[in-house]
């Protein structure tokens, strides 16, 4: 999946350094729900088995990559895929040399088109607490509606925050 900016691509063995980077970077575990830094053994295991279907591992994660230079600019999942029910979480995660200059805008845009004409999902949703308001931007600028809040959903550093429920049907 591509356009003029970037490309979503399949992780490959070469992708374990930036994938170690961002998996133990302490400030990205509330959103990936994370609590133990992971091993370079671990996530090479990982790396390994990134080729399974997502109809059967019920996951997708995607390499978020900046064209023309190849650059490692974050990474975007599709989640809890339920094929038999047609839809799937979304997340992102955009490496802070990156942010705020439309990428996350952008691969979302691609995986939206992914996963509803290819995936033939019906509905797409997404997890934000509230103080996440770049997330919160992104998601409604794509049409996302919030459906429901979550009241003291996620312990983060000692205090509860109340998380956001985004849902998009298609149309």
């Amino acid at each position: 999946m591509t356009n003029k900016k970037i490309k979503l691509r399949a992780l490959e063995p070469e992708d374990l350094e930036f994938l170690y980077k961002i998996e133990n970077n302490e400030s990205f575990w509330e959103v990936s729900h994370t609590q133990k830094p992971f091993s370079k053994f671990i996530l090479r295991q990982y790396l390994e088995n990134a080729h399974l279907d997502i109809y059967e591992s019920k996951q997708l994660r995607l390499l978020i990559e900046e064209e023309p230079t190849k650059k490692q600019m974050g990474m975007i999942d599709l989640f809890d895929f339920n094929p038999q029910h047609k839809r799937a979480g979304i997340g992102i995660l955009i490496h802070p040399d990156f942010q705020n200059k439309g990428y996350a805008s952008e691969a979302l845009a691609l995986l939206i088109k992914y996963a509803f004409s290819h995936l033939q999902v019906h509905q797409l949703y997404a997890n934000i607490t509230l103080d996440n308001s770049k997330s919160l931007s992104l998601f409604k600028k794509h049409n996302f509606k919030e459906i429901g809040i979550k009241k003291d959903w996620i312990l983060s550093e000692g205090k509860f925050k109340d998380e956001v429920l985004f849902q998009l049907i298609k149309e």
